[in-house]
């Protein structure tokens, strides 16, 4: 199996606009309306990264990424917002997030902690 990146954002056009950008550099993409939907699909496999969302009703990025932690599943993450704050920042990274973007994003830094993430789940699965 290929592998892929999920991206998990409540706006569509971010959605669409990253797995566009993410294509273009023959990466494979799979979106998210939410971060309840991603957990459904997870019986599918991991991806090999995470691009969430900080700011989504229901279940904000960091409760995804601590929850996937509290029941065993690593998957580097890459969090974006809009809204960023030190203290976001900080909580994210003691979560083990391996980056944390604030939007608009800047396509050299998100394609460097893509590459990031990339290498840390190399070593989470051993090299492919």
């Amino acid at each position: 199996m290929e592998p892929w990146i999920a991206i998990i954002d409540d706006d569509p056009f971010v959605l669409r606009g990253l797995a566009r950008l993410l294509r273009t550099r023959a990466l494979h993409p799979k979106t998210f309306e939410s971060a309840a939907v991603f957990l459904a699909a997870l019986s599918e496999g991991l991806p090999e990264c995470l691009i969430v969302d900080l700011q989504m009703p229901e279940m904000s990025g960091l409760e995804l990424q601590q929850h996937l932690s509290s029941i065993g599943i690593e998957i580097p993450t890459i969090v974006i917002t809009g809204h960023g704050d030190v203290q976001a920042r900080e909580r994210c990274e003691c979560a083990g997030a391996i980056a944390f973007l604030k939007k608009p994003l800047q396509e050299a830094t998100l394609f460097a902690a893509i590459q990031k993430a990339s290498r840390a789940a190399m070593s989470r699965d051993g090299l492919r």
